[in-house]
């Protein structure tokens, strides 16, 4: 696997697009939170000033960090973000683990990699050695087992091939909607049709009728239905 996925010239095929808007939708989380992640930040502490870089380099060239796209992988590490900062790990020691997996499993997005479904929880542990802040690597060592569980279950949804993520099943597993970057830029899909689930969700809306709408994108009345479910879970980030 390359040592980096930056994008140069017109090698954008298969990559994925998403705003930072469409990328916090889709994990879940406020749009701040996404773009303190992609773009950094900056903040002052008794006084004194200090800048926050970005967790890494996406995978889309920008010249205006006012409006950056992000592509497939990059999603698929935000989502591991957001789950360890739901389970109370500082950005410190995820910054940390980003850092010392790259390292370790040559990859500029580690945590969607299959060596990360198998060492996650040992390269976490052994990157707090690292960190500054010695009550957050003590934290960590105590939760040991629950990051081996919240691993585990993270990438219960996720198919990987050729040992990087190739694509996500975002609602609750199921096969039916996928998220893959090589079918419509990444936006979530009707697994079996390729038609986006906001436009099914839409036209259900418009039309007042699931089975209409199964009728005229000729879909089973049981895509459309997954569909309207998983759109109505996303709401507005």
């Amino acid at each position: 696997m390359a040592t980096t996925e930056i994008l140069r010239g017109t090698d954008l095929f298969g990559v994925g697009s998403y705003t930072i808007q469409e990328a916090a939708r889709l994990i879940r989380t406020p749009v701040i939170n996404v773009s303190r992640w992609m773009k950094g930040y900056s903040y002052r502490r008794k006084g004194q000033l200090y800048t926050s870089p970005p967790l890494w380099q996406i995978q889309w060239p920008t010249d205006d960090n006012d409006q950056i796209e992000i592509g497939f992988r990059d999603l698929i590490e935000l989502r591991f973000v957001k789950v360890f900062t739901d389970a109370g790990v500082g950005l410190l020691a995820i910054r940390n683990c980003l850092d010392f997996a790259r390292q370790l499993v040559k990859d500029d997005h580690p945590f969607s990699t299959r060596r990360f479904r198998t060492d996650g929880k040992s390269i976490f542990l052994e990157s707090a050695k690292f960190a500054s802040d010695e009550r957050e690597m003590l934290d960590l060592k105590r939760r040991q087992y629950v990051f081996g569980q919240i691993i585990e279950r993270t990438f219960k949804d996720l198919d990987i091939e050729e040992d990087a993520v190739a694509r996500w099943r975002p609602f609750n597993g199921k096969d039916s909607i996928v998220v893959d970057p090589n079918r419509s830029f990444g936006q979530p899909i009707a697994a079996e049709s390729g038609v986006p689930t906001i436009v099914l969700a839409q036209a259900v809306e418009a039309e007042g009728s699931q089975e209409r709408v199964a009728r005229l994108f000729e879909l089973s009345l049981a895509d459309v239905k997954d569909a309207v479910r998983f759109e109505s879970t996303l709401g507005t980030a």
